[in-house]
This record gives structure tokens, sequence and C-alpha cells, in this order.
């Protein structure tokens, strides 16, 4: 994993975890090529040595079917901006229905086909690089982004988002990092822990995570205003059962500890983003905290996304797009990936660990138990 990566993960989470999961609840599964997958069908390539049946995964199912999801989400419309803007600021998240247009989600689903299926090629036993059957699309991505495919950079400039994003950051001049996002197949019956996607800065030897740090230690990322949006995008409607994100509504200020899987509350373990409809947009003020949930239904939830930065914020960010996919963008589109595009010739492609290394950072054994 590259150091850039490896910083990230050590900055944003609790010693004991990886984005969220229990280094010790984390198998020591090798990633290995399952030569079946591309011959499967999208929603056939989960339940890997689970059994979709087991009294377990039947009681989760019936219990998430009848107690999982936030009570009276609200889901706006692109043309309510104001009132997006307001929850937004309020909760740390809204959703946006009508995003995506019937063929912009065709086009989007092909792409989240073809990179599902090239990951899951690399991956026999499922072992995701986010727990089992569990997957981050950048964290596979030897770039850490998947801008190299148009269907992602498609997610840059919507017509329906980018005046959305303007009264967010209360400006037109944003930029983009990149963007990535994921997915979990059925069968994928863990949580992921509660976590956040930044904080302040830290040098780890020559590198240097995140951007922020008052030196007078009076304030933290978490005093600021939105410096950091991800537009998660729904490709499959989102239920109870199917993986829906969970997010904790108000805590992109909170200077509480976030609570681990062991000490979470049964409430947060259930306010989860759903029903929401595929082709809406999840927008996240990445310090909020959230996590995923378990997805024992029969299909795959798949969440790409495109993130942004505000006008005054920046962190070291790879060069993740090519510029034969930065010349079909629109000229705002342009503008705003001015600094993720690269001029000279980008490896793309996976990493052969699928991004897993970090996973192995520290290696505790489960007494008496084994993964499934």
């Amino acid at each position: 994993m590259a150091l850039w990566a490896l910083a990230g993960i050590l900055l944003y989470n609790d010693p004991d975890t990886i984005d969220g999961i229990c280094l010790e609840e984390l198998t020591m599964l090798e990633i290995a090529d399952d030569a079946e997958a591309a011959d499967l069908a999208l929603d056939d390539l989960g339940w890997v040595n689970r059994d979709a049946t087991a009294d377990d995964v039947v009681e989760l199912r019936r219990h998430l079917q009848m107690r999982n999801g936030i009570r009276g989400l609200e889901v706006f419309t692109p043309d309510q901006v104001e009132r997006v803007r307001d929850v937004f600021y309020r909760d740390g998240f809204v959703v946006v229905s009508d995003v995506l247009n019937a063929d912009q989600l065709a086009f989007l689903r092909e792409g989240v086909d073809r990179e599902i299926h090239e990951i899951a090629k690399r991956d026999r036993y499922r072992v995701g690089n986010r727990g089992s059957h569990r997957y981050s699309f950048g964290g596979a991505s030897r770039t850490g982004h998947q801008m190299h495919n148009l269907e992602w950079a498609m997610l840059i400039d919507l017509p329906t988002v980018t005046p959305i994003l303007t009264a967010l950051f209360d400006s037109a001049d944003y930029i983009s990092r990149g963007g990535g996002g994921d997915f979990c197949l059925p069968g994928a019956k863990e949580y992921q822990g509660l976590h956040s996607d930044m904080g302040d800065r830290k040098e780890f030897g020559a590198v240097t995570a995140g951007s922020f740090r008052d030196p007078r230690g009076l304030l933290t990322y978490r005093d600021l205003p939105c410096p950091y949006i991800c537009c998660n995008f729904l490709t499959v409607d989102v239920n109870e059962i199917n993986g829906a994100t969970r997010q904790i509504p108000g805590t992109q200020h909170s200077h509480e500890p976030i609570p681990t899987l062991d000490t979470e509350p049964e409430w947060m373990k259930l306010s989860a983003v759903c029903p929401a409809p595929a082709g809406s947009v999840l927008i996240r003020d990445v310090r909020a905290w959230h996590g995923g949930t378990p997805n024992v239904s029969d299909h795959v939830r798949a969440i790409p996304n495109a993130e942004f930065y505000a006008p005054w914020f920046r962190e070291p960010m790879p060069r993740s797009m090519p510029r034969r996919v930065y010349d079909t963008l629109s000229e705002h589109g342009k503008k705003v990936c001015r600094y993720i595009v690269a001029e000279n010739h980008l490896v793309t492609g996976y990493r052969d660990d699928l991004g897993t290394g970090a996973r192995n950072v520290r290696k505790k054994k489960r007494d008496g138990h084994e993964t499934s």
C-alpha cells in the first residue's frame, strides 16, 4: 500500500481499527484469483462461504426489516437547493433524488458492474478491503480513485448537483479530490464500525496526511465550516437490508470519541439512510460519523462517489484523471479537476492485494473463534 494511503488510514481512524473495522476481527485470508467471477451475474457474486438461510442471517434480516432506517428521513429534489443546504448544515448529510436521468444511471451501472467484476476476479473468497464482502473502489485502485473511468468522471459536473455544491460551499470555486465510493456484496453480514473520513494534519516521516492544524491548539478541523464533501450516487434502491450507509446526524462538529461497535448504542446501528431510490445522491460532510450496515439481500449495493474540497481547503492528493478523460469534461468540470489531471502516463488498474495490505498492520488472534 502506498505510504500516503497508509498514513491516511492511521490518521483518520482509531489505532485499533481501519476504516472502522476492528483489527481483532480481521482474518488473514489471502487474496486469490477467482476464475469463475467473470461469468457470474453481478448479483451472484455474493454469499461466498456464507449461508443466506442460516438462522443468524434470517434473524438479522428480520430485525433490519422491522427496525432499520432513519425515521422521517427527508428526500429532496434538485430544485430545493436552500432546503438541501439547511439540512446538510444541520445534519452533516442530505439525500437528493432524481440527480441522474435514466441514461446516466444506466451508464453508471455499466461502469459499476464492470469494475466490481474486475475486483471480484481478484478475490475468490470475498475477503474484501473493508471487511468480508465489502469493498472500497478507491482503496482497491492503484491511483486511490476511479477517475480514469468515464462513468465516474460524469459525476463531476451534473446539472442537478453542481448548483447544490455551489450553495454548500458558498462558491463555485471548489475543486475535485477524485472519486471512488464503495460496494457491498450480498453476504456482507457484519457492520462496519463508525468512523470519519478526515482528520487534522499529521506527519509520518516524509509523508503528510491531512491539511488543517491550528498551532495554537485552539481549533480542530471539526470547528471549521465544511471543508470536504463526498457525493455518493445510489445505483440501486437502497433499503433496510441491502447495506445502506448509516449516518449519525449532527456529528460533523462533535469532539466526542467515536464509539466502537461494542459501545455503539443500538439506535446508531439502525440510523441507516434508507429508503432512498436509485438515481439519488447522498451528500456527506465526511467529518460526520458514518459506517456500513449488513447486506443480507440478494443484490449488490454500490455507491460510486465524487469528492470535493472547499475553495479554501487542500490536502495532499494524487493525480488520478488521465488527460483523455479530462478533455471530455465541461469547462466547469475542467476547472474543478485541474489539480487531479495527470499530464503524463497514469498507471491504473487494481492493486495486487486490492488495498488489503493495511489490514495486516497488526495481527491478533480471535480466542477460540473462526471467521466464516
